[in-house]
């Protein structure tokens, strides 16, 4: 007998109609659920159920003449109810297609929404099933037409060593925009409007890394305090858009003018220049642990989707935090992952991604395995492996945290470069301040030559380059720029879990005086100070070797109130707030001038690792040199010495041109003698004791405290807690 190829996973439009296939390959039999809106029903829809036919490779298909773009549907799988072994088969329950295009509709938490009874009665295979029907109480699967009239764009491919990754999301970024008119507020559309575009063009970004926008639904817990995920985290589809992001009007018109807006922004923003990069969440899904809802993946083919305890009765493993956690294992898990990639790569058309707890990704028999199956198919699709790839490098089960463990051509957040960054410019000042030692140099020096310690290890060794690094202080999750110099500890109690969420260890410091001071208030005198450290911390984020990410609002103070984890916060909290005050504009100011001089100077965009000796036919100089505030070489006991906090670093780029950074750290002025420079002098660049760059210069061009242009030998006295770049 000859069996068929297994056809495409999903639901495909064709000339002689629908053609659907999902995975369930535990199931006795399977039936498409046609939906259609019936004013006369209980719950306002019909259901035409149709058998499908199979198995094939465990996928169950159909082809269905006359059904069109717009069409409802779900599926419903007949099995046996096994809960002890792991099966949860029960018809009752609509299921959606998890290669669906389109979502529509809300998901009503319940009994309905559970394939086994809540109640505790249970007999020798576990919970009892459930028979209420959940059509009315969970999202619908919805045909869409993936065709886009408009004309392609082309990629904007920004080289990785150009490259300013901006994370948003897509709400907050503009839900206080009041130069984006109110129906595009907080929306895709809103997103790719000029005022928008103009601000990240302004500022000097080249990729836009969004916050997920795959269809998620809140947590159980959060729909109990009457909160929302904001942060999206949570997916309930890997392939539809959010439909909560689109204007009102798309959201009328259905999943169809969804996708139309989302792929109408990708195209608004690659022609302005500016990439999109999407932030996917494979490792779990919103059906929660063990006993969660029965919303896809569950009620279709547990045992393949998600990865088990290996005990009896059969729970979920959860190395995500999350209560349940994708098995990357098996192939068909794999192949969701990759296609859900393609898609939005080819057919959405955006430019790359970041992936949420990769290291569940990588899970193989053993634990994390840096050449599984799925980041080898990254390295070798002929798609993927050309858009950007972006690890967040671990997760929570055993051997998670995996910084640099991942291949080519990935990059990764550098956790190392935030911690270290962090704790040289607050931990250790706050330390000192109350006559404790500090942790040095040495951490932060590495971190700012590209982390080779992490990501130099490659065949061929330092292939990565320093662009493997994805440099940051701030991300979604934490603190904010302004909130981490005005607050030593978490203040979470908006999020109504008694301040427990969220990290202890925010390696903040609050300069003295917790929380905001206003301004008749005692503590005004500690506000410039804070204002400085700001502009430390972005200073060595933007001037680092590696790739660098904003978080959307830090250049304009933005504050969440000593809120480190406001995932459940869609409000004011959490949206950007567009009326700058002076303190604020002269922030956007110092970070517009610091991306400038990321591009205009070749030596801070340097792809490939140091060596600290001359680069082969080219300048005599080398490529990194670090020096004392002597102007002498550091030697082994400096390094290593906690209480040496002042330090310069000289980085050649291969023209000749060269940058200087003076780093003080320490709570008093030092005396710095400049080195020698090419052609002779060096001109002053930034000096982060200035409030507005253009408090560099006076009218006669000396620079900031007479250092404008600096001969070789000068002394110069460098403020504390303060840095200095230099050109030459």
């Amino acid at each position: 007998m000859t069996r068929a190829l297994p056809p495409r996973l999903g639901a495909h439009l064709s000339p002689e109609g629908l053609e659907v296939a999902v995975l369930a390959s535990h199931a006795d039999a399977v039936d498409l659920c046609l939906l259609d809106r019936d004013p006369s029903s209980t719950d306002g829809w019909s259901e035409r159920r149709l058998p499908l036919e199979g198995p094939v490779h465990g996928v169950w298909s159909a082809r269905v003449p006359g059904v069109a773009a717009g069409q409802h549907y779900g599926f419903r799988a007949h099995g046996r109810w096994d809960p002890r072994a792991g099966t949860r088969y029960n018809p009752a329950k609509l299921l959606l297609d998890p290669y669906a295009r389109g979502v529509q509709g809300e998901l009503e938490l319940g009994q309905a929404v559970h394939g086994h009874r809540l109640d505790a009665e249970q007999d020798e295979r576990g919970p009892l099933p459930d028979p209420t029907d959940s059509r009315a109480a969970v999202p619908h699967s919805v045909v869409v037409d993936d065709r886009f009239d408009a004309p392609p764009v082309p990629l904007p491919e920004v080289p990785w060593g150009e490259t300013v990754v901006y994370e948003a999301h897509v709400r907050g970024l503009t839900a206080q925009l009041t130069q984006v008119p109110a129906e595009l507020r907080g929306t895709y559309a809103g997103l790719a409007h000029p005022a928008t575009i103009a601000h990240l063009q302004e500022l000097g970004v080249t990729t836009l890394e969004l916050l997920p926008i795959h269809a998620s639904v809140s947590e159980p817990h959060l729909v109990e305090q009457g909160l929302t995920n904001y942060w999206g985290y949570n997916t309930l589809a890997f392939f539809a858009p959010e439909p909560r992001y689109a204007t009102a009007a798309a959201r009328a018109a259905g999943p169809q003018a969804v996708l139309t807006e989302v792929k109408g922004m990708v195209r608004l923003l690659h022609e302005a220049g500016i990439e999109v990069v999407l932030d996917v969440v494979y490792n779990h899904t919103c059906e929660g642990g063990t006993d969660g809802p029965q919303l896809s993946w569950r009620g279709l083919d547990p045992t393949v989707y998600y990865l088990h305890d290996g005990g009896s009765p059969a729970r979920f493993a959860d190395v995500t935090g999350c209560g349940n956690s994708l098995d990357f294992r098996r192939p068909r898990v794999v192949q969701m992952a990759l296609d859900s990639l393609r898609y939005w790569a080819e057919v959405v058309g955006v430019d790359g991604f970041r992936f949420d707890l990769a290291v569940t990704l990588g899970r193989g028999e053993e634990g994390f395995d840096p050449d599984h199956p799925f980041l080898v198919a990254l390295q070798a699709d002929p798609v993927l492996s050309r858009r950007k790839l972006i690890a967040e490098p671990w997760d929570v089960g055993p051997g998670g945290w995996r910084t640099g463990g991942f291949p080519a051509p990935f990059s990764e957040w550098n956790d190392r470069f935030r911690d270290a960054v962090r704790t040289f410019w607050l931990v250790d000042p706050g330390q000192a301040a109350h006559g404790r030692p500090g942790s040095g140099v040495a951490e932060l020096a590495t971190r700012l030559a590209g982390s080779a310690d992490l990501f130099g290890y490659s065949d061929p060794p330092l292939m990565r380059g320093v662009v493997a690094s994805v440099n940051y202080v701030t991300a979604h999750d934490g603190f904010t720029l302004a909130d981490l110099v005005a607050y030593s500890h978490k203040h979470n109690h908006a999020n109504r879990e008694g301040n427990r969420d969220g990290t202890d260890n925010n390696r903040s410091w609050n300069h003295g005086l917790e929380g905001p001071v206003g301004a008749s208030s005692v503590g005004m005198e500690i506000v410039p100070l804070r204002r400085r450290s700001i502009r430390n911390l972005l200073g060595t984020l933007v001037l680092s070797a590696g790739v660098p990410m904003l978080t959307a609002g830090d250049e304009i103070g933005r504050t969440q109130h000593g809120n480190n984890n406001a995932y459940c916060q869609d409000g004011e909290l959490s949206w950007l707030h567009w009326d700058l005050s002076p303190w604020r504009s002269d922030l956007l100011a110092t970070t517009q001038h610091l991306l400038r001089l990321r591009r205009e100077h070749p030596a801070l965009r340097e792809t490939e690792f140091y060596l600290g000796r001359p680069r082969p036919g080219h300048d005599p100089r080398p490529d990194l040199d670090w020096l004392t505030p002597q102007a002498t070489a550091f030697d082994h006991d400096r390094w290593h010495d906690p209480a040496v906090r002042t330090l310069q670093m000289i980085r050649t780029a291969r023209d000749g041109s060269a940058v200087l950074m003076i780093i003080n750290g320490s709570l008093d002025p030092v005396e710095v003698t400049v080195p020698p420079a090419v052609p002779g002098a060096w001109q002053l660049l930034w000096d982060s004791v200035a409030e507005h760059p253009e408090d560099l210069t006076d009218p006669d061009g000396a620079g900031a405290n007479g250092a404008g242009a600096p001969s070789p030998g000068t002394v110069l006295l460098v403020e504390p807690l303060s840095m200095r770049v230099y050109a030459g």
